[in-house]
């Protein structure tokens, strides 16, 4: 696997979860920046810089950096993430990880960015900060 280029975004960000048949808040339709939206049968999970909420129902998990793995990559390209995790795993760090379309998201908590960073750069990765 070639080495990659993440950029890293701006912001605190958040992972919230609501029940699975709950309506998406305003406050994340609204949401500037990266953001992320999923629904399975069992949640909703939405990703997107920190908010305060006032909702009874909603578990968040505040304090995130975010890295976005420079693409577009194909579909047939193998160890793209992998070449970032394993890296990132072997330094104890844990992620969050979202894939698009186009690329692919590696959000750590922000205590661990420096060390996030120093590693990916040890297993031959560029940050642009």
């Amino acid at each position: 696997m070639k080495q990659l280029t993440l950029e890293m975004l701006t912001g605190d960000y958040a992972i919230h979860r609501l029940d699975a048949n709950s309506s998406i808040p305003d406050w994340a339709l609204n949401a500037t920046g990266f953001s992320s939206i999923t629904r399975t049968p069992d949640e909703l999970s939405i990703v997107c810089e920190s908010v305060i909420t006032d909702m009874e129902d909603v578990r968040q998990d505040s304090g995130w950096a975010c890295l976005k793995l420079v693409g577009p990559f194909a579909f047939d390209l193998t160890g793209i993430l992998s070449s970032i995790l394993n890296p990132l795993r072997d330094a104890e760090i844990g992620i969050f990880a979202i894939s698009t379309f186009d690329t692919d998201y590696v959000l750590v908590k922000l205590e661990h960015l420096e060390r996030a960073v120093v590693t990916l750069e040890n297993a031959g990765h560029t940050i642009k900060k």
